[in-house]
């Protein structure tokens, strides 16, 4: 018997793979409620075998994937198959078979190809009691940023029945890593000379304010304004200033990115928040997870990072309203026939639109009629609308500003004053699981932590006159108060707070 793992979402599920050979016409069955990638392993199995100069069983051979009632998916079984059956065979007499844990999809020449979700799945060995991970060389980097588990790294089925035979070695790991350490500085080194910064923005001094309030408050964010304006712009910039990710986000961003086949960076953690923008014909199964294989979607991939979703109203209406329950629980629940899976979904969302078709409503400029900008707006739902904690309208920037050589503040410089806002939020929230920004306090936070000064209820009964919102409107605009409080390093919410947050805080 071997041991390998089932990816269930992102986390990984041990699986014990049984082979048993009887007399009668030599064939392959594997049971164990397998995929097709799975039940099409008999073929590359076999020739891996007769490739490595291998016996091929002249026998009938069942497999057996247990547990038998959890499917299972993926042609990374097909290592950990092929050494139960050469055990089964007697053609690897180790009784260190069962000490490993095995991973690696084998072509029909018998090469170890490379397979998706490594970091799980180690993690998963390492929960039981797993020291050594065999697996393809190209996936040892990404396997040894789990700590507890040593990964060994083969290039074909004949170097893994050798070395279970005790006449070779695996590649050191310590040698293979230095080269891909190098080659990912290499890479890192030019992505980071091309990462776009805050001081490329003219014009727009009071935008890139709020933008930073919203960062630091963990707030979702939409910006209104003409076509041109800076919109797009300011919101690529963002995630920029986000605070540098813990150990424990790093971690979940690279488990994620490792899942999907999308790790860049594989012999570290993930250095940089991520930032997805998916174009506006997205279906709502890409948006949220789904598909036969119920895959993560964006707004998992976007987990601890920005979802910037540009020309908001062009967007599907379901994939729209498919934000809804992910915005409030920061999870996503994807149900299918083939299993229910469970996905993080902690963001922030950053989304851009104009006022109207045209995009020049309130300017002389405008040419669409009130119907027009009507029917345009009320593509988003008022439930959707009220997941945003600010809603900001960006002007368009003057000539001499637009022309101006002087730079404004930088991403770094932003960061810091981000990073000093957040650091009050983890000692505010430290005796509170789940809740690290403004933005995730619940109502009876919101009531402890957002004391007012004296002047501020005159000014929030003004605007309540004039605006008559909601009980929940009225909570995000101190949450949003809170953060401008944090950002000046007040203890309290002052006037000056709640005046910021209520220019930020509508259209």
């Amino acid at each position: 018997m071997t041991h390998c793992f089932n990816l269930e979402g992102v986390e990984a599920g041990l699986v014990d793979v049984q082979a048993k050979a009887v007399f009668g016409k030599p064939s392959l069955t594997i049971i164990g409620m397998g995929d097709k990638a799975i039940r099409e392993a008999g073929e590359r199995i076999y020739g891996a075998i007769h490739h490595a100069e291998l016996e091929v069983p002249k026998m009938k051979v069942v497999v057996n994937l247990a547990p038998g009632n959890v499917r299972k998916k993926g042609s990374h079984f097909d290592l950990a198959i092929a050494v139960a059956i050469l055990h089964q065979c007697g053609q690897v007499a180790s009784e260190n078979v069962h000490r490993y844990a095995y991973l690696g999809e084998l072509s029909l020449t018998g090469r170890l190809r490379p397979v998706d979700g490594v970091i799980s799945m180690a993690m998963e060995a390492r929960r039981q009691a797993f020291e050594y991970l065999i697996l393809p060389r190209e996936n040892m980097a990404e396997a040894a940023l789990v700590e507890g588990v040593v990964p060994l790294g083969f290039e074909s089925l004949g170097e893994v029945a050798s070395f279970l035979e005790g006449q070779a070695k695996g590649y050191d790991p310590e040698s293979m890593l230095a080269a891909e350490k190098d080659l990912d500085r290499e890479a890192e080194a030019c992505r980071t000379a091309g990462l776009l910064d805050f001081s490329d923005v003219r014009g727009q001094d009071r935008a890139v304010r709020y933008s930073a309030i919203a960062a630091a408050g963990g707030h979702n964010l939409l910006l209104v304004g003409a076509p041109g304006c800076g919109k797009s712009m300011i919101a690529q910039r963002i995630h920029t200033i986000l605070p540098t990710m813990s150990e424990e986000e790093r971690l979940e961003v690279t488990r994620i990115q490792s899942v999907c086949g999308e790790l860049q960076v594989k012999s570290r953690l993930a250095p940089h928040r991520p930032f997805r923008a998916p174009h506006h014909n997205i279906s709502t199964n890409a948006m949220i997870g789904g598909g036969t294989q119920a895959m993560p979607g964006e707004v998992t991939k976007a987990h601890n990072g920005v979802l910037f979703l540009d020309e908001f109203p062009e967007y599907g209406k379901a994939a729209l309203e498919s934000l809804r329950q992910p915005l409030e629980d920061r999870q996503v629940t994807v149900a299918r026939v083939g299993g229910t899976h469970t996905y993080p979904a902690s963001f922030m969302l950053v989304a851009a639109m104009n006022p109207c078709p045209c995009g020049h409503h309130g300017t002389g400029r405008c040419t669409c009629t009130p119907r027009q900008v009507r029917d345009y707006t009320s593509k988003l739902s008022g439930p959707l609308l009220d997941r945003f904690d600010m809603l900001l309208q960006v002007e368009s920037v003057e000539f001499l500003e637009l022309t101006s050589l002087e730079a404004g503040m930088s991403s770094q410089e932003l960061q810091i004053r981000v990073e000093a806002a957040r650091k009050l939020q983890q000692e505010r929230f430290a005796a509170y699981p789940g809740i690290h920004t403004n933005a995730q306090m619940p109502p009876q936070l919101v009531e402890r932590f957002c004391r007012l000064e004296k002047d501020c209820g005159r000014i929030i009964q003004e605007a309540w006159e004039q605006e008559r919102f909601s009980a929940r409107t009225y909570k995000k605009l101190l949450r949003v108060a809170r953060t401008c409080a944090d950002m000046g390093d007040a203890r309290e919410i002052r006037a000056r707070d709640i005046r910021h947050a209520l220019q930020g805080f509508r259209p």
